[in-house]
């Protein structure tokens, strides 16, 4: 790389591990723990990319991207926060900040980002937009800081302003319409209507006018679209062939497999087509474990706003809860928190009240023809496509199929160790390799090699 940086963070150790590594990458670099001082330089004409943190002692790094756009057009400005919400990507993505990372984040992934700016830096000056200051949603709708959230989070903000209809998939209970209004409530047309169409709303000739009507320009959403049948989707397709000037945002929501729904005649390919203009995953609760405590304390936060007792668990509750599989998903983890809060006999739940609530559930599985009977590949191809969609016009590093055989290599040796009790030579006869091949990925992928009995 080559090129000036200027760094804005007041954590003097995020300072100090920025400079050295872009200073070995061949940058110069100033730092500071200053907004005042980032944009004198800003002003003097100094850098060729920025790195800012958001919350500076001195102010917000968000409100001082339309004064960087002012004074400096195209200048690239990379934002980096611990308040990774929604709201925080959405707002670096309207003041039309280069790039947004969350805190804690990959010093690599950062340092290709970094590269990519000073190379567009290098290209053009590309026209930066002013944020704009609108009332917003007192209470966001999407909650979670895990990675696959903040990757949740950067591309709702990527399609946010576009008139592209939007596919959101994912099983019951994942909040795929929530992401829709969340789409809805934060884009330009948020003035605008948000209805959900059914299929009674399109069955008769009338219908499709009428729903535009009812939309005003604003946003149409079809939940569960594979449910609708084949004559009310193809009214759909010609709605959507409409005038473009005078049409809403179309979006839809399904939990099923859609090439298999295509193949079943459940959906017509046609309007998949028209739909999958951008296509939005919703992760299961399982693949964000993580986010769990934090849905909880939003559940019991809600609940007091309603009138109830603020509530808490106790640390054993909490992991209970925590390794709970949860295959409602959130729809089901918010009317466990509900009963929990409501039946509770004191402000702080024990496991014992965890284990009677959850125990008294019915074991629900996930939608057929979704996680359950998705093939391996299907699944594979699903994230690889997330993948690459996350890196925008630009292709992802270099080295992806080795990277990717690694990370698939990974959990597939850890789990089938932990199925044999850690005996390398049953491991090895299960995987249907050699026991020193065994031995060889154990060492080169750091896995750690737990004996224990195991009962079959």
């Amino acid at each position: 790389m080559d090129g000036t940086i200027l760094v804005a963070d007041d954590d003097r150790t995020i300072r100090t591990v920025l400079t050295q590594a872009l200073t070995r990458a061949g940058c110069k670099v100033h730092a500071t723990s200053s907004l005042t001082t980032l944009m004198r330089w800003v002003a003097e004409g100094k850098g060729d990319v920025v790195i800012s943190d958001v919350m500076m002692p001195d102010g917000n790094g968000l409100e001082m991207l339309p004064k960087i756009a002012q004074d400096r057009p195209g200048l690239p400005v990379i934002v980096i926060s611990a308040q990774n919400t929604i709201m925080t990507a959405i707002q670096a993505a309207e003041a039309e900040a280069y790039d947004y990372l969350p805190k804690p984040f990959d010093l690599p992934d950062l340092m290709k980002r970094t590269a990519r700016a000073l190379e567009a830096r290098r290209r053009t000056a590309a026209p930066a937009g002013q944020a704009e200051d609108n009332d917003r949603p007192d209470e966001l709708p999407l909650v979670g800081r895990t990675p696959s959230m903040q990757a949740l989070y950067r591309l709702i903000a990527r399609v946010l302003n576009t008139d592209l209809p939007v596919l959101i998939t994912g099983e019951s209970g994942t909040g795929k319409s929530l992401i829709a209004k969340a789409i809805h409530d934060f884009s330009d047309r948020r003035t605008l209507p948000f209805i959900t169409a059914a299929a009674s709303d399109l069955q008769d000739i009338e219908g499709p006018a009428q729903v535009l009507a009812r939309a005003k320009g604003g946003t149409v959403l079809f939940d569960e679209v594979t449910d609708i049948p084949s004559e009310v989707q193809a009214r759909i397709v010609r709605m959507m062939d409409g005038d473009a000037d005078s049409l809403p945002r179309f979006m839809a929501t399904s939990q099923a497999d859609l090439n298999r729904a295509m193949e079943e005649d459940r959906l017509r390919q046609d309007l998949f087509y028209r739909l999958s203009g951008a296509s939005i995953h919703a992760p299961a609760l399982r693949d964000r474990v993580d986010d769990i405590p934090l849905l909880v304390e939003h559940f019991f936060a809600r609940a007091e706003r309603e009138g109830q007792p603020l509530r808490s668990l106790t640390d054993e509750a909490m992991e209970m809860v925590r390794s709970h599989p949860w295959p409602g998903n959130v729809r089901q983890l918010e009317n466990a928190i509900r009963r929990l809060g409501l039946t509770a006999r004191t402000d702080e739940i024990t496991k014992a009240e965890v284990a009677a609530v959850l125990g008294s559930q019915p074991e629900t599985e996930p939608a057929a023809g979704v996680e359950d009977a998705e093939k391996l590949s299907a699944s594979i191809g699903r994230h690889l496509r997330r993948y690459f969609d996350l890196h925008g016009n630009m292709l992802p590093p270099p080295g992806l199929y080795a990277r990717i055989l690694k990370e698939m290599e990974l959990p597939l040796i850890e789990i089938a160790l932990e199925a044999t009790g850690g005996n390398q030579a049953k491991c090895a006869d299960l995987l249907g390799i050699n026991r020193n091949t065994l031995r060889k990925k154990i060492t080169d992928l750091d896995i750690r090699v737990t004996r224990r009995r195991k009962l079959m």
